[in-house]
């Protein structure tokens, strides 16, 4: 039989992105892709690159305050949202045309309009268009979303986040996943009041309670109002702005409400259920190890899948299908010992097992006692300009094998850290392996390399 397509891609993120590519430029099939919004998806247009700009912005004045200790003559002016508003646009637009361009190289041909699934080898675009392809490959990501609360019309989600006309004066942040805490951050650095509500006990839920809980001290003693075990009851407009009801009786009247309290994958309203592919709880799609449904033809990657939803990890996935399927290489995406960073202030990276997930190890497996390495101190830097900022450096390690089973960092470049630390973890490196490697003097990291005892074992 003939088709149309080879391929065709529903999504244009970086998952999408990266399969349509590799599998027309390195593959030689005939691909096409379809998106409906703008080319570069969550991470590029509404997720980490803007939000990691907007980190660069709110730094500027603590770093300002270290200048002037330093013996700098240094002052800061108002912060001006709207002149970071053009410059953040003009970038998204130039990332937008490298990914379009990327793509029209590889010999990609683009629709910009959305597509549903017709059957397991047809496609439609909004226009009403049909193609036959031989293979489908879903990867339209996930999106933010408001739960149903009297007045929830009131707030935004991150995406609206950069796009607004102004900063507000007063924010309040629902939720306590790494989107709300960043974005308290970024907010707070740039001279907004803000509070943060969360139901849970403590912020940044499933990271290391040691780390996690020395970032919540740090954005505590920064100024950030977290309020745990407290829900939004009710949002309405007020004389002067929202006001938020608590559960825990008390109205907070605010500027801006955002919502970030989980993503949902998109997956709905594409036609997937009814040809049978099988669809989770959540709405997500649901893959074997290979990134394949249950309909043969179709397949899908990156965070509509809702395995690990993370830029990198979408792009490996996309990659790794492309390779399987039309390079005749197979591939399977490894989502073991995926590194990360969540980049508030201070910022906090990690791999592997937690503190207490080690600990929680399946007693089959027939591990021993694990032993924690953990170092906190103020770094020389900011100590010198008279901050109280401390920074962690923690080591999981299996006390049988010695084997590193996890890193945890807190503090400035945690995230550059993180990654580096990452290769050797995921080589198999022993705390001996650490221990036999000279630091480099003077760093935070060399930290990593010169903790020689154990602060417990649990």
């Amino acid at each position: 039989m003939t088709f149309d397509y080879d391929l065709f891609v529903i999504g244009g993120g970086s998952g999408g992105v990266r399969a349509a590519r590799i599998a027309s430029a390195e593959g030689g099939a005939k691909v096409a892709l379809a998106e409906e919004s703008r080319m570069g998806g969550t991470c590029v247009i509404r997720g980490c690159v803007p939000k990691k700009l907007m980190v660069f912005a709110s730094e500027y004045p603590e770093e300002v305050q270290d200048a002037r200790a330093y013996g700098w003559d240094a002052t800061l002016g108002a912060f001006d949202w709207g002149r970071f508003r053009g410059t953040l646009d003009k970038e998204l637009d130039r990332l937008e045309a490298a990914y379009r361009s990327t793509l029209l190289n590889a010999g990609v041909t683009i629709y910009d309009a959305r597509a549903v699934v017709v059957d397991p080898h047809r496609v439609r675009l909004a226009s009403g268009e049909e193609f036959s392809v031989k293979h489908i490959l879903i990867a339209t990501g996930g999106r933010p979303f408001v739960p149903e609360v009297p007045g929830g019309e009131l707030a935004v989600t991150s995406n609206e986040m950069f796009l607004l006309d102004a900063l507000p004066k007063r924010a309040l942040v629902v939720g306590g996943g790494y989107i709300a805490s960043e974005f308290a951050c970024i907010l707070h650095g740039l001279g907004v009041q803000v509070t943060m509500m969360y139901r849970g006990a403590s912020i940044l839920r499933g990271f290391d309670d040691e780390a996690r809980g020395m970032v919540s001290t740090a954005m505590i003693a920064r100024g950030i109002d977290i309020q745990c075990g407290v829900d939004v009851a009710r949002l309405e407009q007020g004389a002067d702005g929202i006001v938020a009801h608590g559960t825990d009786g008390h109205a907070r009247e605010v500027d801006l409400v955002m919502y970030a309290t989980g993503r949902l994958p998109n997956s709905g309203g594409m036609g997937l259920e009814s040809l049978g592919v099988g669809i989770g709880a959540r709405g997500q799609v649901l893959v074997d190890e290979w990134s394949q449904t249950s309909v043969p033809s179709i397949y899908a990657v990156g965070d509509v899948t809702d395995r690990i939803n993370l830029t990198p990890v979408a792009i490996r996935e996309g990659h790794a299908f492309a390779d399987t399927v039309f390079r005749g290489v197979p591939t399977k995406a490894d989502h073991a010992l995926v590194a990360s960073a969540v980049f508030t202030q201070p910022e906090l990276g990690t791999v592997g097992l937690s503190e207490e997930a080690a600990k929680g190890l399946d007693p089959s497996e027939d591990r021993g006692p694990i032993e924690i390495f953990s170092a906190s101190f103020r770094p020389m830097k900011s100590l010198f300009a008279g901050r109280q900022d401390r920074v962690l450096m923690k080591l999981v390690v299996d006390q049988a094998s010695q084997r590193v089973l996890g890193c945890h960092i807190v503090g400035a470049g945690a995230g550059e850290m993180i990654q580096l630390a990452a290769i050797a973890i995921k080589m198999g490196a022993t705390k001996a392996d650490f221990d036999r490697t000279v630091a480099v003097h003077p760093t935070v990291s060399e930290e990593l390399v010169t903790m020689r005892k154990p602060t417990r074992v649990v």
